[in-house]
């Protein structure tokens, strides 16, 4: 595999969070700075400016074609057109922390509210309707939409992994790991969900029906973070899941049977976050210290500028 670092902001920006754009561009929070960012591979990046103390997080594409974003210390949904144009939604709890954000199968945005143990779903004109769980100090986190027509998130307070369905009925199965916190989450081709427990150092994957299987990984300090699913041709087609190892600065893929593969990032302590595969078919993760890499495989590779920023803190504080 090659692994090329390509800086879109200074060590101070936290690059945290990215995914693919419906303009074939990759789009990513910069935590720190309060700015949404957007990088076409082989171009120099942009931003667009949001408050500075807004924090945002976790960013998808919606299901009307623009960018939706969290932002976790505003208590605020955002939105951004792929011309730059930004509306901001309040929920309506206060101090709710938002952080894992999604699009559904009923056409609205479904979010997670870390600080006060509910689900958020938006529609597309900015309502917005909560629903609490039945578990107090849960801290729900990353969220996914299932191929069983629900959404799923972790609980990496309550060490659980929960189901919100349409109607709002939730479910939750607790992990066989105590402790494990779990963090990110994806849907994957086999049906299952598969997740990232960060205390644990394992990769876990539940079906629908909530039986749950757990893999160790080699380092189990690596602390992986984000999840998200392999393309679906060429090498990946398997419905392999990719992650990144905060704790490890290491990104790593796992099959359906467990196998997994680790690659070393180049720069020491990157505080690896956010993962998705970018619009060049490789894998991208934004990276804390003002970067993000693209993992792909030896000889696929787009013009970089050189430079890497510096220093970062991890962001939302612990447990993440």
């Amino acid at each position: 595999m090659s692994i090329e670092e390509h800086t879109v902001a200074d060590g101070a920006a936290g690059p945290y969070a990215l995914t693919t754009g419906p303009d074939g561009a990759l789009w990513f929070t910069l935590v720190h700075s309060g700015r949404i960012g957007r990088l076409v591979p082989g171009e120099e990046p942009t931003s667009h400016r949001l408050a500075p103390d807004s924090g945002p997080t976790v960013i998808t594409t919606g299901p009307d074609g623009a960018l939706w974003f969290t932002e976790y210390k505003a208590g605020r949904i955002g939105r951004i057109t792929v011309d730059g144009v930004i509306d901001e939604f309040d929920v309506p709890t206060p101090g709710c922390g938002p952080f894992g954000i999604a699009a559904g199968p009923d056409g609205a945005l479904w979010f997670t509210e870390t600080a006060a143990d509910r689900i958020g779903r938006i529609t597309v004109d900015g309502r917005v309707t909560e629903f609490p769980l039945p578990v107090t100090g849960a801290f729900p986190s990353a969220i996914t939409a299932g191929g069983d027509g629900g959404m799923w998130f972790a609980l990496n307070q309550a060490n659980a992994i929960g189901r919100i369905g349409m109607d709002g009925a939730v479910a939750l199965h607790p992990l066989p790991t105590e402790a494990a916190a779990p963090v990110g989450i994806t849907a994957g081709r086999d049906g299952a969900v598969w997740f990232a427990e960060i205390a644990a150092g394992q990769i876990g994957r539940i079906t629908p029906d909530g039986r749950i299987t757990e893999f160790p990984l080699p380092d189990r300090a690596a602390r992986p973070h984000a999840v998200t699913l392999g393309k679906d041709d060429g090498g990946d087609g398997d419905g392999t899941v990719w992650f990144t190892e905060w704790g490890g600065n290491r990104v790593g893929a796992i099959t359906p049977d467990g196998s997994v593969t680790l690659h070393d990032l180049p720069t020491p302590r990157s505080e690896p976050h956010g993962i998705t595969i970018g619009p060049d078919g490789a894998v991208w993760a934004a990276l804390e210290i003002g970067a993000l890499a693209r993992i792909a495989p030896s000889g696929s590779t787009f013009p970089s500028r050189s430079g890497h920023a510096q220093g970062a803190s991890s962001f939302p504080p612990s447990p993440f």
